[in-house]
């Protein structure tokens, strides 16, 4: 992303929103809501991941589920596969920091859960091998990715991908996309 004036770099923010709004049909939010909201009907964790601002991302999430949005309500089942440290070290140290989320996965996962799989590339090997162990495991994956969503695209039930290569504005489109499906899953689980 070229550095721009304050004015310049909030007219490529909005313009990049609209693009995803046209990019991503309303179909395709719909159905990463129903997904969420039958694991949560169904007891099922939503597990959710990335890594360096996509991890923050993935606390933002869990903190808005397992807290509140919008609405005074029971907790959400939301697990943050980024944030046990020793989890992430210890697995890292000992094998290798490409299986980090898959290992968590595996000790959390259960069919028909969720797993949101943040990648701004849609390349992150631990991403990828995080969806394909959810796979393995039928589980759902919801991946929001940039353009074209990377190898990660053939490994999500939903694609949510923002038309960029630009990991900044991505990241605030995603920022936008999660907190829709934040409040609609707290809508509608919580009526």
């Amino acid at each position: 992303m070229q550095r721009a004036d304050f004015s310049s770099y909030m007219s490529g923010s909005a313009a990049l929103l609209e693009a995803t709004s046209a990019a991503i049909d309303s179909a395709t939010i719909e159905r990463a809501v129903g997904l969420a909201l039958k694991a949560i009907e169904n007891g099922l964790p939503i597990l959710v991941c990335g890594n360096g601002g996509s991890a923050s991302d993935a606390a933002h999430i869990t903190g808005e589920l397992v807290g509140r949005f919008l609405k005074e309500r029971r907790a959400i089942n939301a697990i943050n596969l980024s944030a046990n440290t020793s989890v992430l070290t210890a697995w890292a140290n000992d094998y290798d920091f490409e299986s980090v989320y898959s290992r968590q996965i595996e000790a959390h996962g259960k069919p028909d859960g969720v797993l949101m799989a943040l990648s701004t590339s849609g390349t992150s090997k631990n991403i990828v091998h995080a969806a394909k162990t959810a796979q393995a495991m039928n589980m759902k994956v919801v991946a929001l990715t940039g353009e074209g969503g990377g190898a990660l695209a053939k490994h999500a039930d939903v694609l949510l991908a923002v038309p960029s290569t630009s990991t900044p504005l991505i990241q605030q489109a995603h920022l936008c996309l999660y907190h829709y499906l934040c409040a609609e899953i707290e809508a509608r689980c919580f009526k």
